[in-house]
């Protein structure tokens, strides 16, 4: 296994260094990981234990139900632990969490209550990696390569969105409940790949409270000129992001009448879009600066969305995949430009509590975003055909994306004036 971690990591580019190779190697596997087990879950439930509509929602609900109540603790603990160790610790979790699954099915006591709490708990240890992962980032990679960082690890994680579906099918068609055996293994890569970094250096000593650790993400996220504008855009983003993503099935199956293997189609193309836009933002961010195109890319994000109009003309198959292609390759620059902004602006010693809070307002308006969609096209086509509640709620959606530019536009201005003042200060042999 660390053979295999140093193969993959030697890929790395030189100037991100073996840190990051190793770092990126344990992620890129656990990220196809992560969508095996999205796969495998509901389809053994539906499958192998005859699982209702209500429990396979139940048990998709418990996948986020971590993120608005852990967030700001773990953000608060992330600083005060080693994140190495925390990170290795998380992957060690989730290995066990996940293998528990298969194991408790074949000895004949899995039920829909352990599998909730399994979810629940690899939930929760998800959450805590994931908000000690970005502060690791800072401290292993130089802050100029932080784009360039950021496109690696969001090229990953879209490539397994290609990939990830279709390995967790194979694996479930080829192994059945054992494919989360496979699962499993992915996290215990990715900790082999951290046990094989160099440690990230001692932590200063805490002495604040909880509370007064809380607060201090809290507050700085709106005292931050920068941190504020970015937590505003993302939240609008994640308002009407969700209203849209989780309505387009719906439009496909109810409102269009397209085949799974039509919609299946769409969405491996559209990942495909994304991950070619990860790729090209490193080059655009060093032209245009990381914050411009942040804010531009969440409009044109937006803009895409409204392809959809364009299914009452021309074929919707070709009409969704260019939609929803163009929709995730924009938005691909935004959360690279946007996770590299805030990195550069946030201290580093409080990079895990500042992102926590940042994370749980932005992420925990996600679940009821959708659930309002949902709500919205119901109440609508009481009046009007599925397909036109649908586009209109969808719309909505999207209008709602594109109001994201107004806190974002002033961004790239705002660090432009501040570079500019720091160099002033240089010249004139200010401190």
């Amino acid at each position: 296994m660390n053979g295999s971690a140093a193969a993959l990591a030697a890929r790395s580019d030189s100037r991100l260094g073996r840190q990051f190779g190793l770092l990126w190697a344990g992620q890129t596997v656990s990220n196809v990981g992560d969508r095996i087990t999205l796969f495998v879950i509901p389809t053994l439930m539906i499958f192998a234990m005859g699982a209702s509509a209500f429990q396979v929602g139940l048990i998709s609900m418990a996948q986020y139900l971590a993120i608005p109540v852990l967030s700001l603790v773990a953000g608060v603990l992330a600083d005060r632990w080693d994140l190495r160790r925390m990170l290795i610790a998380c992957d060690l979790v989730r290995f066990v969490a996940i293998a528990a699954i298969p194991v408790a099915y074949w000895q004949g006591f899995l039920s829909v209550p352990l599998l909730f709490c399994c979810v629940v708990v690899i939930s929760a240890a998800t959450v805590f990696f994931n908000i000690g992962y970005v502060p690791t980032l800072t401290v292993i990679v130089p802050r100029t390569e932080l784009v360039r960082a950021n496109s690696r690890l969001e090229t990953s994680r879209m490539a397994a969105e290609v990939g990830g579906p279709a390995i967790g099918s194979g694996l479930y068609r080829g192994l059945g409940v054992a494919a989360l055996v496979v699962d499993a293994a992915t996290y215990l890569f990715s900790a082999v790949c951290l046990l094989a970094m160099r440690p990230t250096g001692a932590k200063p000593a805490r002495t604040e409270g909880l509370r007064v650790r809380l607060m201090v993400g809290i507050r700085q996220n709106w005292r931050d000129p920068v941190l504020r504008r970015c937590t505003a855009g993302t939240l609008l983003a994640n308002i009407g992001g969700p209203i849209f993503v989780t309505q387009l099935p719906v439009l496909a199956y109810q409102g269009l009448g397209l085949s799974v293997g039509a919609f299946g189609t769409i969405m491996t193309v559209a990942a495909v879009g994304a991950v070619i836009g990860a790729l090209v933002a490193p080059a655009v961010s060093r032209r245009l600066g990381p914050a411009r195109v942040m804010s531009w890319a969440m409009p044109l994000h937006s803009l895409c969305g409204l392809g959809i109009l364009l299914t009452a003309v021309a074929p919707a198959v070709v009409v969704l995949a260019a939609t929803l292609t163009s929709y995730l390759f924009f938005f691909a620059w935004y959360n690279i430009c946007s996770q590299s902004v805030r990195q550069a602006r946030m201290p580093v010693a409080d990079q895990a509590v500042i992102y926590a809070a940042y994370r749980t307002v932005t992420w925990g308006v996600i679940p009821v975003s959708a659930f309002l969609g949902g709500v919205v096209v119901s109440l609508l086509a009481a009046h009007v055909d599925i397909r036109t509640a649908v586009t209109a709620t969808m719309i909505g959606g999207t209008v709602i994306g594109l109001s994201a530019y107004l806190p974002l536009a002033p961004v790239q201005p705002m660090l432009d004036r501040a570079a500019a003042e720091e160099r002033e200060g240089t010249a004139d042999g200010r401190p």
